[in-house]
């Protein structure tokens, strides 16, 4: 063997390693530079994290941005400044709070009566890792804000969606769904110990296997 091979083997291997860490650390980058002028977007837990900035960058390419959240304060103050960065003016705050179904239906609602067309619905909202709390309306928090809250909300606005094509639907998802498993004799952890993380990952995985159903 080469006395060249293993440190070009190493070499290899710390370069390969270092790209796919500033990938995973970094995100990816979209090349796309399509602009979507009369689109109407929704897109929700818009006020921080990756459904701010998802927001933003739509807001740039012309789009209707619909900034759907629990906290209105927050919202306001997001959809102010995308409108204030991008020079947009059809970016809006409105309230949605997915641990709650009557919320839901009223948002649903909402726009199913005032807005003429929506094109993308963007299902981002998440809680992660909490304690063992419950919805509204009695489920799991993370099961029924990650899932059950926006399955309801997609259900609901998919005559909209189907009337605007082409239309789409993204959900937001991690690679927690991997360690997922979804236990259907007690979804809502009452028959054993809750473990926040593993909660988390069942959610995830429903997300998952909801949208390849969909």
């Amino acid at each position: 063997m080469s006395r060249y091979v293993l440190p070009l083997s190493v070499l290899g291997t710390a370069v390969g390693g270092a790209v796919l860490l500033k990938d995973f650390v970094a995100g990816g980058a979209c090349p796309s530079k399509a602009t979507i002028p009369g689109k109407t977007v929704i897109v929700t837990g818009a006020n921080t994290g990756i459904g701010k900035q998802t927001a933003l960058e739509l807001a740039k390419r012309g789009g209707n941005i619909i900034l759907a959240c629990r906290d209105m304060e927050k919202c306001e103050a997001a959809a102010k400044e995308i409108r204030g960065e991008t020079l947009n003016h059809r970016v809006n705050a409105r309230h949605l709070d997915l641990a709650s179904l009557k919320s839901i239906r009223e948002f649903a609602a909402k726009v199913t009566e005032e807005e003429e067309h929506v094109h993308i619905l963007i299902n981002n909202a998440a809680v992660m890792r909490c304690p063992h709390w419950t919805t509204e309306d009695g489920f799991e928090m993370q099961l029924g804000v990650n899932y059950l809250g926006h399955f309801l909300l997609t259900n609901l606005l998919l005559d909209k969606l189907k009337a605007s094509a082409p239309s789409r639907i993204i959900n937001v998802s991690s690679l927690a769904h991997v360690a997922g498993h979804i236990d259907f004799e007690d979804l809502n952890w009452e028959k054993r110990k809750y473990d926040t993380k593993a909660a988390y990952c069942q959610s995830k995985l429903a997300v998952v296997v909801s949208t390849k159903e969909l």
